[in-house]
Parts: C-alpha cells; structure tokens; sequence
C-alpha cells in the first residue's frame, strides 16, 4: 500500500495545501479546531512526512557525520557520545562513518555524505597532508571540523589535544620512577598524534640528560599490537630489555599487560606501563593501567558546537583552533609505591 501525500490529507480533512502546511511547520498560525483536524487526518491516514526532501529544497538537512578512525576503539566512542548530545539537542542527527584507517574508504564516506549534502562532517582524518576532500566539502558549503587533529589550514575549525605534551608527562613519570631503559610502541608513526606522543617523550628524554629509548613501531593502535610489540621486547637479552613501556594508546598498552602476564612477569615490579587515553578499560584492567587522560567527550563536544556555529553563521564565522591539555593518571602498573 502507497504512503498518503500531502494531498490526501488536506482532502481528507476539507483544507487546503497550505493549512496542512502550516500544521507541519507553523502550527500556530493555525486555529486549535482545524489543527486538529489535520492532524486526526494525518494519523488516519498514516502519512508521513518526506523530512529529506524538504530539507534538500530549503538547501540544508539536519544530519551531521562523524568520520572516524576507528570505530571499535573506546577513545573514538566516547568522542562520538560528546558529539552526538550536542547535535541531538540542536535538532538534528548525527550518522557515524568508520574509515578504518583506511585513504580510500575515507574518500568513499566523504563523497557520499557530500551528495547527501550533509549539515556538516566531523572527521579525524586519515592523512595529514593535503587533503582535496575536505577542502571540496568546504567549497561545496559544507562546514568540516577536525577532531582529535590540530590544522593549519584556515578554512577550518579543529579541536585537537596537545599530544608532545602527553608525551613528556609519561615519560617524565617514567624517569622519576628511576626507569632509564623505556620503550616506545605504536604506529604507525604517519599518524600525527603517533608522531607527536613519541616527539613529547623523546624530549622530555633528553632534557633529563638522555637514556634509552627503544622504538617499536606497530601496524596499528590495537590490542594485538601490544601483545605483538611485548613478545619482540621480551625477546631481548635481559640487559637490553626495556624496564618501562609507554604506549602510543590504552588499547596497545592492555595487550602488553596481557603478554607480559602470560609470560609471568610482574607489573610494574619487572616491566612498567603507561599508556595514553585513558578509556573506562585502563581503570578496570587487571593492573590498573596509568594512562594520559584525554578530555573525549570534550573533544566530541566542543567539535560539535564548532560545527554547528559554522552552519548557522556562514560566511560570517571565524575558524577556530581549540587545543586541550592533557593529564596524567597514575596507576598501580606504573607506580612502585601501589604494589
């Protein structure tokens, strides 16, 4: 059976277009006896209205995308919650697109939310350099927001956390617990926030007058990363073994902690571990993890109202470039003093 338009219900309840109209979108111009009228007519009948039609002749919609890197990663969900309580109480929606990680698929989500003619794209994206697909968006009059990367790019916002600083405050907290051999995982280093957490500790490394810092880069920022990473470390003769981990994200440290449990050592007593997010698993992992916490539902927040100030104000808005500090939370698999 067809859906009722717009015609049928204004027949059905002896009105015209307009007053249906009206109903839909100005209700109060309507007196009380025929609103109701139209909208017994409306349940009646079952019609619905076409919202994206409407919405693509007045020339906006109100569904707004987020594109992230990884969608099975907790630091990324808690970003989208943020974001999406923001865009919920601006009357709109918000659509998630998961790149993976990967150039290609990113492409294809962009050009889809562009024929969509989306309010506007939230995005992490997957390379740092040029980046002619968000710029045609831009062009396209579709507002873009970075998330979770800084940009210095000026037609667009960014909300970004500053990460060289996460880097030096683990490694400081590693250097104070008298660590001097400490290793670094994550990868790959492409990723900016990759890149800029090893620059942070690498410095903070030198500036307490050096030591040894070991690098392993990983395929990816995920659980069996870490325990990959782990196993190559342990490989090591005992006196080129690193005594402290910092990881590039919570997920990479969570599967060191569970190689280096299967294989009997101890944390923090033979290996420390310190990673960076601080998702709710740091907290709750069998040795609680220390972890640079980073404001993620902020993050979300902050991009969506960015976002929607952009869409509201045209040409007339200012881009803005919104860098939030780091802190770090110290647990037992860093802490001697907690064993």
């Amino acid at each position: 059976m067809a859906a009722a338009n717009i015609k049928e219900v204004a027949r059905h309840a002896g009105v015209s277009l307009g007053t249906v109209s009206n109903v839909l979108n100005r209700p109060d111009m309507v007196a009380p006896a025929t609103r109701q009228r139209v909208l017994d007519a409306i349940t009646t009948l079952g019609y619905v209205r076409n919202d994206s039609a409407r919405q693509l002749r007045a020339g906006h919609s109100r569904t707004v995308a987020i594109v992230v890197l990884d969608v099975a990663n907790p630091f990324f969900t808690d970003v989208v919650r943020g974001a999406e309580q923001v865009i919920e109480d601006a009357g709109a929606m918000l659509v998630v697109c998961n790149s993976g990680g990967n150039g290609a698929r990113e492409r294809r989500h962009l050009e889809l939310l562009e024929e969509q003619r989306v309010r506007g794209v939230l995005v992490t994206p997957v390379d740092h350099g040029p980046q002619p697909d968000l710029d045609r968006l831009i062009d396209r009059g579709i507002p873009v927001v970075l998330v979770d990367r800084g940009t210095g790019r000026v037609n667009r916002c960014s909300v970004a956390v500053d990460d060289v600083l996460g880097g030096r405050l683990a490694m400081d907290h590693l250097l104070d617990q008298g660590h001097h051999r400490i290793a670094y995982l994550g990868g790959p280093l492409s990723i900016p926030q990759v890149a800029d957490r090893h620059a942070g500790a690498a410095a903070a490394l030198e500036e307490r007058g050096g030591g040894d810092l070991r690098v392993a880069v990983t395929t990816g920022l995920t659980v069996a990363a870490g325990r990959r990473a782990a196993g190559e470390l342990l490989a090591l003769p005992a006196r080129q073994r690193p005594t402290a981990v910092f990881c590039a994200n919570d997920l990479i440290a969570l599967g060191v902690l569970q190689e280096l449990t299967a294989r009997g050592l101890r944390v923090p007593a033979d290996v420390a571990i310190v990673g960076y997010d601080d998702i709710e698993f740091a907290g709750a992992a069998a040795v609680p993890l220390s972890s640079v916490r980073q404001p993620r539902d902020q993050l979300g927040r902050t991009a969506a109202k960015l976002l929607l100030e952009e869409a509201d104000a045209g040409d007339t808005h200012e881009h803005r470039h919104v860098v939030f500090q780091p802190e770090l939370v110290v647990r037992r698999s860093s802490d001697q003093t907690r064993r």
